[in-house]
């Protein structure tokens, strides 16, 4: 049992995510091509804009306040970094956001804390070029040890080598720990071994343990590790070198030996004096770190090819510098919405840093992708206003049919918040129509605490909508929707690793009842789809408001010899509510209050 425990829940916004784990029990190669590209034509904007957008200066880029630029001469770095953890450490709601960047070279005795809404990036083309002696560290000290609400913050691009030997790293959803080389462990949990529920990792090296104690599911894609320690409920690796073997239930280990196909993130590096956006390469069967053997294989941009926005910045001004052909860096702040974000430019990139916030008034949807090749979106945060919006991100419009399988859209932490950090509505928060979308790293999440949070306040009824054909999902974190989590009626589809809760405020059994079902799946495969595949997902429920509540399974699905499952769980978090069936009529029902999963290997 861990040993920082929070008070028992009594109902208030705070603490009832706090029970999630209540009874939870911890067992013992090509050539980079570079190239600066030329400021587009200046075509007329399509519409009034708040200021007329220009392409970046790449030699000296106005980034604005938030975002904090160090190099190893640099003096009092760790004072700042400290200042802003202050400010950032217990901030769940808050408005400020920050990225911290470091410019290669090596830097001696941090200790980097990261808070929310921060994001700290190495500078270099390899994570090597910037290393720390030193740690990223992030800890729960706020919240009594308990981890489970550490979210929206970000590690990417360095090289650490941890001053204890281990670097700590105990987070929940939206905390993605990305290009990333640690020359000794990491440890997973927080400082006693609290609650912690993450978690992910891609293209990293981890030259020792991966250490997760408490952490009850993980995800770790397309890396490199020295050892894994144990495993709680779901710990799935996909094209990761030194992973366990595949062994679910016991331990619950789900390993597959490559990822289908992947793309690493866009990340912003200096090369020499000049700003870049590096774009990685698609990978097929991908297996290891992308950086490890040489050049990265990949294309660069110079941020001359960008439109560097910052708070205030309008949609129209937004969508001006999409029309003149510029791609979209999204820069630490707060972004009011009163049109969408239309992308319809194939190969265009939207990279947010430091958790830059689109928020859609009056009901409109934050971003649109035309059904183009190789999209880019990436880093940002979309938060639902207080009027409906029929959908907060679409790729791909209704009806999408073209072929991307070459050069599909990539969603890479994109994270989307119902309610929270104030009232928010939305129908449906991503929906996914185009073909061959890479959905990479995502936390769709509708409110369970904070402000704007009720069954009816910050009401969502779908939380990811998949209609294209031959979608891949790895890292899919969906949680606490009215009505279904996550429902997939696109042919093809494969997920790798889901993390699910269901609503946690149904009021009653009624209030979720699906014709003659007892509740809405997390995951549901349409009727229609002959092919679908998932590997390592899991479904929890934690019924508070009434704990007599029968969810009648965590996924349904068309039983159909080409839709497969390996690795389902579900759990009651504490006794509160049960599962009646894993999948469709099988699997055992969950039982009593001991939080232990009820398990399918595979399906059918």
């Amino acid at each position: 049992m861990p040993e920082h425990t929070p008070k028992p829940d009594t109902g208030s916004t705070l603490s009832r995510r706090a029970a999630l784990a209540a009874a939870l029990a911890v067992p013992a190669t090509g050539m980079l091509t570079s190239h600066a590209v030329a400021a587009p034509d200046a075509a007329p904007a399509q519409a009034p804009v708040a200021r007329r957008p220009r392409p970046a200066n790449a030699f000296a880029p106005d980034f604005g306040p938030n975002v904090i630029v160090f190099d190893p001469s640099t003096g009092g770095i760790q004072g700042k970094l400290d200042e802003i953890f202050k400010k950032q450490e217990s901030a769940q709601f808050g408005t400020d956001r920050y990225a911290l960047l470091f410019k290669p070279g090596t830097y001696g005795g941090l200790n980097a804390q990261i808070g929310f809404y921060t994001s700290i990036m190495g500078l270099g083309l390899s994570p090597d070029d910037t290393h720390f002696n030193g740690d990223v560290t992030v800890d729960a000290g706020w919240f009594n040890g308990n981890a489970t609400q550490n979210f929206w913050r970000s590690a990417e691009n360095l090289s650490l080598s941890p001053v204890s030997g281990a670097n700590r790293w105990a987070v929940s959803q939206a905390a993605p720990f990305r290009r990333m080389h640690i020359r000794g462990d990491l440890n997973l949990a927080p400082n006693g071994y609290g609650w912690a529920s993450g978690g992910y990792i891609a293209d990293s090296r981890i030259d020792g343990t991966v250490q997760p104690y408490s952490q009850q599911q993980w995800y770790t894609r397309d890396s490199s590790i020295g050892g894994w320690l144990n495993a709680v409920w779901n710990m799935v690796f996909s094209g990761v070198e030194g992973a366990p073997g595949d062994s679910f239930p016991n331990p619950p280990y789900t390993t597959l030996n490559n990822t289908p196909y992947s793309r690493e993130k866009p990340f912003l590096y200096l090369d020499g004096g000049e700003y870049k956006v590096f774009l990685p390469a698609l990978r097929t069967n991908a297996r290891g770190t992308s950086w490890g053997r040489g050049t990265p294989q990949g294309q660069s941009l110079s941020l001359s090819a960008f439109y560097v926005a910052k708070e205030g910045d309008s949609a129209a001004t937004l969508n001006a510098a999409l029309d003149r052909g510029l791609h979209l860096l999204l820069t630490p702040g707060i972004y009011r919405l009163d049109r969408p974000i239309q992308v319809k430019r194939a190969n265009t990139v939207v990279l947010g840093i430091g958790y830059a916030t689109l928020i859609p008034d009056n009901g409109v949807t934050a971003v649109k992708t035309a059904d183009v090749d190789g999209v880019r979106l990436a880093g940002f945060l979309v938060d639902a206003g207080p009027q409906n919006s029929r959908t907060l991100v679409e790729v791909g419009p209704s009806g999408a049919s073209g072929s991307h399988v070459g050069n599909p859209t990539t969603v890479q932490d994109v994270f989307i918040r119902i309610g929270g950090a104030g009232a928010g509505k939305a129908t449906t928060s991503l929906v996914v129509n185009s073909r061959h979308t890479i959905v990479d790293h995502t936390w769709v999440w509708r409110a369970d605490h904070g402000d704007g949070v009720g069954w009816e306040t910050n009401r969502a009824d779908y939380g990811v909508v998949v209609n294209g054909a031959d979608v891949l999902a790895t890292g899919l974190f969906v949680e606490h929707f009215n009505k279904y989590d996550v429902q997939w009626n696109g042919e093809r589809g494969r997920t790798i690793f889901y993390q699910n809760e269901k609503a946690y405020d149904a009021p009653n059994q009624a209030a979720i009842q699906n014709g003659g079902i007892r509740g809405y799946a997390a995951y549901k495969v349409a009727d229609s789809v002959n092919t679908h595949e998932g590997w390592g997902l899991g479904s929890y429920c934690y019924y508070n408001v009434d704990p007599t509540i029968v969810q009648e399974h965590g996924f349904q699905a068309p039983n159909k010899s080409g839709v497969k499952f390996h690795h389902l769980l579900v759990v009651s978090l504490g006794g509160k509510g049960q599962y009646a069936h894993v999948i469709n009529s099988t699997g055992n029902p969950t039982s009593g209050s001991d939080t232990v999963p009820s398990q399918v290997v595979q399906y059918p």
